[in-house]
């Protein structure tokens, strides 16, 4: 189980990365996606 802080601390270093970077929001968003999937799966059990 990760730990409770993941997401938000996750969640501001991609915005700081997409305000530097603004081409990699398409990136920023997809990894996001899939690791809030995979959580969601792996909570679940």
């Amino acid at each position: 189980m990760l730990h409770p802080m993941f997401a938000p601390v996750f969640s501001i270093i991609a915005g700081v990365v997409v305000l530097v970077y603004p081409k990699v929001l398409n990136y920023v968003v997809a990894i996001y996606l899939i690791l809030n999937g995979l959580m969601t799966i792996f909570a679940a059990k």
